[in-house]
């Protein structure tokens, strides 16, 4: 007998670009309400991207006072939080509404994203990330070790530092877009340096850049492979640039990353500064539909 086939609409975006096949591609699945735990996970293995979304719609009501419920997971885990989900998904959400905003509920909170439609432009996405807490400061001595780099690959005049907005990045700053352009990491000593640490991923940064016009040149490599682009450590990044006056506070500056993929990623990202705190953080940019279909489970 043949057994009954679910079928579970799927559409792929590429996020942090206007153009298709660059940026970071999402997979964002439109109704995973009748989707376990492990089949979601099974799912997003199969989808073999950076991260996974499932929309599980709600009533009005509920939707209304605290967003739309959105899982995201990478082919290993489910995360609290991911920067690109969080855009695309609300990329998808949108539309053709021409909504203004559209509020994700993810597993860290309510993360709201706002659109801005300029003339003649394709629409802009702005996530405001939650507050960012400022973790350890790292020995640039132990950073090397753990990750095959030598000291003075390291730009010695910003700190190496643990931040998050939801999930903790090591921002790694190199010294020479030369340095980050051939960057070759231990993963597995890595993996052991963070969990003694407390960051999830390192997030490498140099402020030579490819464009003239970008603030940071950025890489982050992990056991999926390297991330074309990345909204979560962005925004930890925007927090630790306006903290160490790498950025003004207020200003929206570009992180370039994916070049090395030939997947190049445009990420605008901004944060304020209250009474001796970062505040504010936001991460936007564009996102383009490329694909649709179906999964059969």
């Amino acid at each position: 007998m043949s057994r009954p086939i679910r079928r579970l609409a799927v559409t792929q975006w590429d996020v942090f670009s206007d153009k298709p096949f660059e940026g970071n591609s999402l997979a964002v699945f439109s109704d995973g309400r009748e989707v376990s735990d492990a089949e979601m996970q099974l799912i997003a293995k199969e989808m073999n991207l950076s991260e996974t979304t499932f929309i599980c719609p709600r009533d009005t009501k509920t939707e209304r006072e605290r967003g739309v419920r959105v899982r995201i997971f990478t082919v290993q885990e489910e995360l609290p939080f991911a920067g690109h989900p969080t855009l695309g998904t609300a990329f998808a959400l949108r539309g053709e509404s021409g909504a203004k905003e559209v509020t994700l509920e993810l597993n860290v909170g309510k993360v709201p994203v706002r659109f801005e439609d300029p003339t003649g432009q394709a629409a802009f996405g702005e996530m405001t990330q939650i507050d960012p807490e400022f973790g350890m400061q790292h020995d640039r001595e132990a950073v090397a070790r753990a990750t095959g780099l030598r000291v003075q690959d390291f730009d010695a005049s910003l700190p190496i530092e643990t931040v998050s907005t939801g999930l903790p990045y090591t921002i790694t700053p190199l010294k020479s877009l030369t340095v980050i352009q051939n960057l070759r990491v231990e993963l597995s000593k890595v993996s052991d340096y963070l969990n003694k640490t407390g960051g999830k991923f390192l997030y490498f940064v140099a402020r030579e850049t490819v464009d003239p016009a970008a603030r940071l040149h950025a890489r982050m490599i992990f056991y999926n492979g390297e991330d074309p682009a990345t909204g979560s450590a962005a925004g930890s990044a925007a927090a630790w640039m306006v903290a160490h006056r790498v950025a003004d506070p207020h200003e929206r500056v570009l992180i370039e990353q994916g070049l090395e993929m030939k997947r190049p990623s445009r990420i605008f990202v901004r944060a304020a500064r209250r009474d001796n705190r970062i505040v504010n953080v936001r991460v936007g940019g564009n996102a383009i539909e490329v694909m649709r279909g179906e999964v059969f489970l």
